[in-house]
């Protein structure tokens, strides 16, 4: 009987992998469609006429589609479940790419992204509850952590082999063929992937009528974890993504003089930073949840300092090995910003963690948007004034106004979250972090 069993247990196993290996390739390709942008802004620009400010609008109209669909988007994976919403997903990120890959006018494009933006938005959190499905409790931190990291992947493949395929075959053929690959991939998610482990009743669909949406969505965010959680998002991860979706190309390739390859395999430090941390700060945050804010708050320390380092270097012409290090340091911003769902699950109730994902996940993409806009603004108003070194110079700075808002906010929700754990010890409560009490705790929170 044991034999049995054990033999049973192992087919789980195997298949609740075979399932989340499914539906990560969803995600993948998500990473890989958003980060297109990232190495062909400079093509984009040339193929619709367009200045800085009006490329930027590329990124900040999916990004901005993207935010804005994470509340929904818990709401239609509660409603229907993640299978379905990833094979939906899967068809709409195909269809903007192929949309992409024929558009020629603007408007087009733009069409492009937001439907491109909309697929996006149901990746994540889909994947994540089919984690929490498929997996142990003690696991779930460790594989979505190595979850963000084969994302990650597609970010890599959307650098130096995108590159090349938009050298050699060009803006139509190379957009055609991962818009039309990922909308067929749609029926393999359909058919692979299940809701729920064989053998366990699915949970009945939770219908949240529209009118008790809005008090759902304020009952998630009155938590201070959920608050906290929305700005560790909002500074952890709007560095590493503007980079590497949109200005991180033109900066290197513009403003440091570098070649299209050499940009490209920069970038792709990002990536590899990411994926390389992923699963180290995932396992070392679910040893010891109360490190994580912290390791944020050291992450966001160094990142200022980093900065500081391009936007301040003598002369503007940064060398490559320094930059390299400073991009090294920005990336890790990725894996720790997954710090943000841990919060919204640890501080919700079960009914409640889709919708505090949701609006965690806001925090980064709102930053990421108004980051990416900000910068495009002021390259354009000073494109004509100043040289590309001094145009990037005084954009980024707006990067770093971004960063160092989202880390003041942080650090405020951050005393506010402590505060309220501490509270309810007093009152006998289990809480999901055990903290140990500080000399500034007991300072006033602003």
């Amino acid at each position: 009987m044991p034999v049995v069993r054990q033999d049973r247990d192992n087919r789980g196993v195997r298949a609740a992998w075979l399932i989340w290996t499914t539906a990560v390739l969803v995600y993948f390709a998500a990473v890989f469609h958003r980060s297109t942008l990232g190495v062909a802004g400079l093509e984009a620009s040339e193929r619709f006429g367009l200045g800085p400010a009006q490329l930027g609008v590329f990124t900040v109209l999916q990004v901005g589609v993207y935010a804005l669909m994470q509340i929904p988007t818990g709401l239609l994976v509660d409603r229907y479940g993640p299978r379905r919403i990833l094979t939906v997903a899967a068809l709409l990120m195909g269809t903007g790419q192929v949309l992409f890959a024929i558009a020629e006018s603007y408007p087009l494009g733009l069409v492009a992204r937001a439907v491109l933006g909309m697929g996006d938005a149901m990746t994540f959190i889909s994947v994540i509850r089919l984690v929490a499905a498929h997996f142990p409790p003690r696991k779930y931190s460790l594989v979505v952590a190595i979850t963000a990291a084969l994302g990650g992947v597609g970010n890599l493949v959307a650098t130096v082999p995108l590159t090349l395929m938009l050298g050699s075959i060009g803006w139509t053929w190379a957009f055609l063929i991962a818009g039309g690959a990922t909308a067929l991939y749609s029926a393999v998610a359909f058919l692979k992937v299940r809701d729920v482990p064989h053998g366990t009743t699915a949970p009945k669909p939770e219908v949240v009528p529209f009118k008790k949406i809005w008090p759902k969505v304020r009952q998630a965010w009155g938590v201070p974890g959920t608050r906290l959680g929305f700005w560790a998002h909002f500074s952890t991860m709007s560095t590493p993504a503007v980079i590497g979706l949109l200005w991180g190309y033109p900066y290197l390739v513009q403003a440091q003089g570098m070649s299209p390859k050499a940009a490209s395999s920069t970038l792709g430090l990002l990536v590899i930073g990411a994926i390389v941390s992923s699963p180290i700060i995932g396992a070392l945050f679910s040893r010891n949840p109360e490190w994580r804010m912290p390791i944020a708050g050291w992450f966001l320390a160094f990142a200022l300092a980093g900065w500081a380092v391009l936007l301040l270097w003598p002369g503007g012409h940064v060398p490559s090995p320094v930059i390299a290090v400073v991009f090294v340091v920005l990336t890790i911003g990725g894996p720790i910003s997954g710090v943000a769902f841990a919060l919204a699950r640890d501080y919700n109730p079960s009914h409640r963690q889709s919708t505090a994902s949701g609006l965690v996940n806001v925090g980064g993409f709102l930053a990421v948007t108004v980051a990416a806009l900000g910068v495009g603004v002021l390259l354009d108003l000073l494109e004509n004034v100043l040289s590309p070194q001094n145009a990037f110079r005084v954009a980024f700075s707006f990067l770093v106004v971004v960063l160092a808002f989202g880390s003041w906010r942080m650090l405020v929700w951050w005393r506010r979250a402590r505060a309220a754990v501490f509270a309810a010890e007093e009152r006998g409560e289990t809480v999901p972090v055990q903290l140990r009490r500080r000399r500034w705790d007991a300072l006033r929170v602003a």
